[in-house]
C-alpha cells in the first residue's frame, strides 16, 4: 500500500509540473523590436483598411482566434499556444507596428504570413481589423 502512495504521489507531481510547463509556455512574453514597434500603419482611411482586412481575417485568422478575436476558433483546441483574447486591453494596448510584427513573423503554432499575404497593406489591414476588436 505504501509503494502504490508514493507512486500515485510521483504520477501526481509530474502531471502538475507537465501543466505548470506548458502554462509558463504558453506565456512567455512575446516582444516586437524597438523598430517595429515604432511603425505606423500607412493606410489612411480606417475603416476600408477594417474592412479589408476582415476579409483576410476570415480567410487566414477566424479559424484559430476566432471570428471575434476570442482565440475560440474550431481550430483553437488543436493548438498548444495560448491564443489570447484580441478584445482584451493587453493585446489592443500593444502598437500597430507589434501587431503587425507578429502576423507578419509568427512563433510556435502561429504562422508567418510574409508568404501567405505578401502584400504588406494588407496586414496592415489585418491589424486595422484587430483594431475593430476591442471590447
Amino acid at each position: 500500500m505504501k509503494k502504490v502512495l508514493v507512486l500515485l504521489i510521483v504520477v501526481m507531481g509530474w502531471i502538475s509540473i507537465s501543466f505548470t510547463e506548458k502554462t509558463n509556455l504558453d506565456k512567455k512574453p512575446w516582444n516586437a523590436p524597438d523598430n517595429f514597434k515604432k511603425m505606423k500603419s500607412p493606410l489612411t482611411d480606417a475603416a476600408a483598411a477594417a474592412a479589408d482586412g476582415k476579409v483576410l481575417w476570415n480567410t487566414h485568422c477566424k479559424s484559430c482566434h476566432g471570428a471575434k478575436g476570442l482565440g475560440d476558433g474550431s481550430k483553437a483546441a488543436q493548438l498548444e499556444t495560448e491564443l489570447g483574447d484580441f478584445s482584451k486591453a493587453d493585446t489592443q494596448a500593444q502598437p500597430d507596428g507589434s501587431l503587425f510584427y507578429k502576423t507578419t513573423e509568427g512563433r510556435d503554432d502561429m504562422p508567418s504570413f510574409k508568404k501567405k499575404i505578401p502584400d504588406e497593406d494588407d496586414r496592415w489591414a489585418l491589424v486595422a481589423f484587430i483594431r475593430t476588436l476591442k471590447k
